[in-house]
């Protein structure tokens, strides 16, 4: 199976009351023929829960890239130095993402990283002011991109840790690292707010108008244990974003033009393969649960049976 084409669409469902009423009026008639044609995988199903630090499709993929799958334990750093060619020695890499904390009376909220104007030359000035608090307590910074640097030290080596998307726009003391265990990681919160609250890279980005930055999150813990994954004989799944995308914005009406979209586009190429003969996988993943399907052969009994009881995307969707 390793011209085996595999669909893994994140958020294709959610239990907030603006995506259920949008499902109302969706139609999605090639996700119905597709999954008509499917059958079920179960040893690719997952359940989880919402309070999770890892999201049922970032689980997914992890499988799907021999990558260890423990919730909060995913090696995505470790894992981007390996892509990008770096010797990781076995060592613990966590991703750092600059952001601002939005502190009300009864919220910190984590705002879009986004939506801070960060440019490389800002992100690199603003390292270099926090690097060497990290530094004393046993974690290297090294630049990555504007909005996410990267972070080596034994204290990320067991550290579980919520997903930047998990946390992004609400109240961050529902997703901290364990308390006892991240006794470093909540100190240097601290820090950074007192360091970042008057500091001048924040005076000069308030004279331009720009959001100032005065935290951090960190997410993508752990090492790869022993030598790194090898390629997988299957291509890595295609995980469209935008349905991710406008669900973090609670955009629901854009929620179900980009699932229109998904319907007429990959949904329908995935269908027009597995018309051909083949082979195809689909997983749909909510905020709790993922499903999985593929192309296998069913009986005579299964086939008419399906005449009948065809698989439904709205049946589907109430179970991720």
């Amino acid at each position: 199976m390793s011209d085996t084409t595999h669909l893994l669409i994140p958020y294709a469902a959610s239990a907030s009351p603006g995506c259920q009423q949008a499902q109302q009026g969706l139609a999605l008639p090639h996700l119905d023929r597709l999954l008509a044609r499917l059958s079920p995988r179960p040893e690719y199903n997952d359940t989880g829960e919402e309070t999770s630090f890892s999201a049922p499709h970032e689980r997914a993929l992890a499988r799907a890239l021999g990558l260890p799958a423990q919730d909060g334990r995913i090696p995505w750093a470790a894992w981007h130095c390996h892509q990008q060619g770096l010797t990781t020695h076995g060592e613990a890499w966590a991703f750092v993402t600059p952001c601002q904390w939005q502190v009300s009376t009864d919220h910190v909220t984590l705002r879009d990283p986004a939506q801070l104007g960060l440019d490389e030359a800002a992100s690199r000035a603003l390292l270099a002011i926090v690097a060497p608090w990290f530094a004393e307590d046993g974690i290297t910074l090294h630049y990555d991109q504007p909005t996410r640097w990267l972070a080596s030290g034994p204290l990320f080596a067991d550290l579980a840790t919520a997903s930047l998307e998990r946390v992004l726009l609400r109240d961050v003391r529902a997703w901290m690292p364990d308390a006892k265990q991240a006794r470093t990681l909540h100190r240097l919160h601290s820090e950074m707010q007192m360091l970042l609250y008057t500091h001048a890279f924040n005076e000069e980005r308030s004279a331009q108008g720009l959001p100032v930055v005065n935290s951090f999150w960190v997410h993508g813990t752990g090492a790869l244990a022993g030598p790194p994954p090898a390629t997988p004989s299957t291509p890595p799944p295609h995980m469209p974003t935008t349905l991710r995308d406008a669900a973090l914005r609670d955009d629901w009406r854009a929620w179900a033009s980009a699932w229109a979209a998904l319907d007429a586009g990959p949904v329908a190429d995935l269908l027009r393969q597995a018309e051909s003969g083949s082979p195809v996988q689909l997983t749909l993943c909510g905020e709790r649960n993922a499903l999985g399907f593929h192309t296998a052969p069913r009986s005579l009994v299964q086939r008419f049976q399906g005449l009948f009881r065809p698989m439904r995307w709205s049946n589907m969707l109430v179970q991720l």
